[in-house]
């Protein structure tokens, strides 16, 4: 809860500095520009000056970051999208304009033309001879304060730290806390660098609806909408899978999608409702081509945003080299549980549950259960990159069954640091067998399992006119970047994540 001195204090800042909005005016500044030619950036000044150079003009632009005002001088430090740098303005340099500094404040962004110098405190500066008001703000930004106490210890407050205020707030944590930029800046290089991976082995990246008359290709609820002019009802797309093998039967050779995906579940550290899919199918390929695939696909993207195949994730290192371990689902569940469920039927896995305290719902199907058990006593010990493979049929209905394992069908999932990263298929190619795999689906949903597959008969009939062979690979963006950043929130890798209403 805000103590009310706290809100008056804001108050009389924000009627202060309208007051100063208006003073700007009469001196003839506008306030708010339409532009200003900036020539370089701070981090670039600081790495390339030389104390034995000549003096060298500069025009940066930033926001004020802290001021220090000395009468006819005056210092303050701007920050501009790659650092601070410090600025040095003198009225005999900058003029009468000088007098309207006293009228800027902390958070208001301004640019400055002057050169470049050491000041006698020994910090590179810019020495300005001209100065514009780029944009006043009328709202204080949390700055971050420190003092020394009595005891000499220094004492931090006013930090921007509340995480909910944070995430409501992204364009001030971004001013105040400019480390959180480097996460974004990571997430786009990991986009780009996955987007060069697949372009260099001949993929077409495409794009597919967003707004589909059908969903599928994932369990989950939709997001429903209507479409007016049709007089029909529409759903967020849940995952791109489907769309994405109806053009392999077109008979395009590879394709890929960077999408948003959505789904109307559960908020959790590791969900958020928008989310970020690769998605990836290869004709003539299987899943285990498609683990050498993730492993190299894996080791390129490290090495190009951490410079390392290890990285360091909640105090414990990760170790990207190939090959990752391989681990089938019943070797897994049994390795942790001592429980060997293979040939069980559903009350067998029911009773199996219950002895391990795994709680399950009455309308669970034996799948369900089977991945409850995963999930509640399996997955958290699987923090080295691991691929858990081989998964009962009810668990996969768009997966190729095993070849070898009956019951069973060739799909994995990767899993690092207890998360699930990845999943992928030999993806099912023959129509009748899809056909029946939805028939079951739609019997699950009849016993209430709202988040079964539904059957899609548009996608049966492209598959009747014949799918190649092939494997399909999901990878989830959000958590791939927490992966790599070291972030413990999807919350923290999303610029704008989904919130409460503001009270």
């Amino acid at each position: 809860m805000i103590e009310h001195s706290h809100v008056d204090d804001i108050n009389v800042l924000m009627k202060r500095r309208r007051e100063e909005l208006e003073e700007l005016k009469k001196f003839n500044i506008n306030p708010y520009p339409y532009e200003f030619s900036r020539t370089d950036f701070s981090s670039d000044i600081l790495a390339s000056f030389s104390d034995d150079a000549p003096k060298r003009n500069v025009a940066i632009a930033g926001r004020i970051m802290s001021l220090r005002r000395m009468g006819k001088a005056s210092f303050c430090h701007i920050q501009d999208s790659k650092g601070k740098i410090q600025v040095y303005l003198k009225k005999d340099d900058v003029g009468e304009i000088y007098d309207a500094f006293k009228l800027l404040d902390i958070g208001d962004i301004i640019g400055v033309n002057g050169f470049i110098f050491r000041t006698k405190m020994g910090e590179v500066s810019v020495h300005a001879e001209s100065f514009s008001v780029l944009s006043k703000s009328l709202r204080p930004l949390p700055i971050v304060k420190e003092k020394v106490d009595e005891q000499g210890n220094t004492v931090t407050f006013d930090e921007f730290s509340d995480k909910e205020l944070r995430y409501r707030q992204r364009y001030v944590d971004l001013i105040v806390n400019p480390h959180v930029r480097e996460v974004f800046f990571k997430r786009a290089q990991i986009v780009k660098t996955i987007r060069n991976f697949l372009d260099a082995q001949g993929f077409l990246e495409v794009e597919t609806p967003v707004l589909q008359p059908l969903y599928g290709g994932a369990f989950a609820r939709p997001f429903i909408t209507h479409h007016n002019a049709l007089d029909t009802q529409l759903y967020l797309r849940i995952a791109d899978e489907l769309y994405l093998k109806r053009l392999l039967v077109g008979g395009i050779d590879g394709v890929y999608e960077i999408s948003k995906d959505f789904r109307n579940e559960g908020m959790d550290r590791n969900h958020n409702p928008e989310f970020t899919m690769m998605e990836v199918y290869v004709p003539y390929k299987d899943y285990v081509w498609m683990m050498k695939m993730v492993e190299k696909m894996f080791a390129e993207v490290a090495l190009a945003i951490n410079g390392s195949l290890k990285c360091n994730v909640d105090d414990k290192e990760i170790n990207l080299s190939a090959p990752f371990q391989r681990l089938t689902m019943f070797d897994s569940i049994e390795k942790y549980t001592g429980k060997n469920l293979r040939g069980k039927n559903e009350n067998e896995l029911r009773a199996i549950a219950k002895e391990l305290q795994v709680e399950v719902d009455k309308i669970a199907s034996s799948g369900t259960i089977i991945d409850s058990i995963f999930s509640e006593k399996v997955q958290q010990h699987l923090i080295q990159p691991t691929f858990i493979t081989d998964y009962p049929v009810e668990m996969s209905p768009l997966a190729k069954r095993h070849r070898t394992e009956e019951g069973l069908v060739e799909r994995f999932e990767l899993f690092i640091n207890a998360q699930e990263v990845c999943n992928a298929f030999s993806e099912l190619n023959d129509p009748l067998d899809q056909r029946s795999r939805f028939e079951e689906q739609m019997k699950q949903r009849e016993r209430g399992d709202v988040e079964a597959q539904v059957l899609d008969e548009d996608f049966l009939r492209a598959m009747e006119f014949g799918m190649p062979p092939a494997a399909g690979l999901g990878m989830g963006i959000d958590r791939l970047t927490m992966l790599l950043t070291n972030q413990h929130s999807i919350r923290d890798v999303v610029l704008f994540p989904h919130m409460k209403p503001e009270k």
